[in-house]
């Protein structure tokens, strides 16, 4: 096993676990130096140091072999919703997540024929510079023409993407760090991932805005840094064309700021109130002064629960099912979650946790 160690996997599986080097470098009885030459590749770790590795990180011992695939992204290969917000340690999390993400999709896709991806210039992990627009709305017009949507509301956001080959994920991977890492995406990757947190799902309008908006990276941003705040401001302008196109839009919202009115829209179209009210001002159908009131207004109705949000549970077709119904297609064919979790080397929980499937096993409290 040493021989066939593979470093990058050690990095791989440190960043999963959140961990730094000094930190595993302790667990396993070596100095950090020791551990650095490990990930760098310079020095391989004893056998006793593997096992030492896989009991600190939490991985069956062939995790750390060479010979599986392994897409690598960088640390500026994802737009981070709150890029600002999320400490460094969390976004290697989330990259390395997204990495696992996407090998347990290409084993499945040797079995079952996936959706082929449909996004405008996209090939293999890379987007054809030059393809469709790059205005943020004249974008999301071209992509709701491009996906045959017309030019009403978007009954299932999260499944469309998944229809037109994007994989979209919806995990509590990073823990209670969630709420900081809000949302990413990636087209660096064979498949284009798109990650959802649960903290967004407690608002289904929210929830559905956030694939939108990262949609709009995926369309737009392909080879751009992420971090940059223009980028995410044209990214928001897409996510509010694509869902309320101007043209469909402008003659139902009201002249003036009815919240009421604008619950109704919300809940015609599927968007938040917030949004409308950004809308309103963004097309010029309100006042700057009117909508700056409006929004006051809405946060002390909210403080006292009053247009209460909805959870994303109550609409399947926001929640992704594309890995998890790939895997029952494959398991129908002869495939078991031991033998999948046996080729990616993974434990079954956590191929269960990457397929979006909940544990059905009752809890056992201890009191």
């Amino acid at each position: 096993m040493a021989a066939a160690f593979d470093p990058g996997r050690l990095v791989q599986a440190r960043r999963l676990a959140g961990l730094t080097k000094s930190a595993v470098a302790s667990e396993v009885g070596v100095s950090a130096v020791s551990l650095g030459n490990w990930e760098a590749g310079t020095h391989q770790p004893r056998p006793d140091h593997i096992q030492g590795l896989a009991e600190a990180l939490d991985v069956p011992v062939p995790f750390f072999a060479i010979g599986r695939p392994h897409a690598r992204l960088g640390d500026s290969d994802a737009h981070f919703r709150s890029l600002r917000r999320t400490p460094a340690h969390q976004r290697a999390k989330a990259i390395a997540f997204t990495e696992q993400v996407w090998e347990l999709a290409h084993a499945l896709e040797k079995r079952v024929q996936l959706p082929a991806v449909q996004v405008p210039g996209f090939s293999a992990g890379e987007v054809a510079p030059g393809r469709g627009a790059t205005e943020p709305a004249a974008a999301a017009r071209m992509l709701r023409a491009e996906w045959g949507l017309g030019t009403g509301r978007i009954p299932r956001m999260v499944r469309v993407m998944e229809k037109h080959g994007i994989i979209v994920t919806l995990s509590s991977f990073a823990g209670t760090a969630t709420p900081t890492v809000d949302a990413f995406s990636t087209s660096r990757l064979p498949r284009p991932v798109v990650v959802l947190t649960p903290d967004r799902a407690r608002d289904v309008n929210r929830h559905r805005f956030t694939a939108a908006h990262e949609l709009g990276h995926l369309i737009m941003h392909p080879d751009t840094a992420p971090g940059d705040p223009h980028l995410e401001k044209e990214a928001d302008q897409f996510a509010a064309e694509f869902l309320t196109p101007a043209a469909s839009i402008t003659p139902l919202l009201p002249g003036r700021l009815d919240l009421h009115k604008l619950e109704q829209l919300s809940q015609e179209w599927g968007v938040s109130i917030e949004s409308l009210v950004y809308r309103c001002h963004e097309l010029g159908t309100v006042s700057e002064a009117a909508y700056r009131r409006a929004f006051q207004r809405l946060n002390q109705l909210r403080q006292v629960n009053l247009f209460a949000v909805e959870p994303v549970d109550g609409y399947p077709g926001e929640i992704p099912v594309l890995l998890r119904k790939a895997f029952e297609v494959a398991e129908s064919n002869g495939l078991s979650m031991a033998a999948l979790a046996k080729e990616l080397s993974c434990k079954p929980s956590r191929i269960r946790m990457l397929l979006g499937q909940t544990d059905a096993r009752p809890e056992l409290r201890l009191v």
